[in-house]
């Protein structure tokens, strides 16, 4: 983004930042967008909402770090995405980092219908996130070469 070209209002900033995601995804191998719609537990619908600059809904914060990764953003991709970001939501907090070692799990569930889908892929997530913050909890502390600390 050129600084001749600073949006005035937060709506530009989200179509600021949309556009460069577009952009980005419009390099990207074929499939990358349904590969990104997989992993946020989306339809390829949201997608489209998310990467068209014609519409005002807004990428959720918790979605950033996941995008960056699916989409490999290069740090000018990912630094204008930030900026437009920020200022289109002064308010949320985006992080970009993601917990070291973490990975995407595919898995094949019963379609039970929208409103349920929903409430079925945020259950899936807290069990991740217990499972994964009690294995953690459980694991014992090793050096960086996988000897026991304890």
């Amino acid at each position: 983004m050129t600084p001749d070209a600073v949006p005035a209002a937060a709506t530009d900033w989200v179509a600021a930042y949309k556009t460069v995601l577009r952009d980005a995804l419009d390099q990207r191998p074929s499939g990358t967008r349904q590969r990104l719609a997989t992993a946020l537990g989306k339809n390829r619908s949201f997608i489209t909402q998310i990467t068209n600059p014609s519409y005002p809904v807004p990428i959720p914060s918790q979605h950033v770090a996941m995008i960056f990764e699916i989409c490999h953003l290069g740090p000018v991709e990912r630094a204008a995405f930030l900026d437009a970001y920020r200022h289109a939501h002064p308010r949320r907090l985006v992080e970009v980092a993601r917990p070291p070692h973490a990975r995407v799990v595919t898995l094949s569930v019963p379609d039970l219908g929208p409103p349920a889908n929903r409430a079925f892929d945020e259950r899936l997530r807290e069990l991740a996130a217990r499972l994964a913050k009690e294995a953690t909890a459980r694991r014992p502390r090793t050096d960086k070469k996988g000897r026991d600390e304890s």
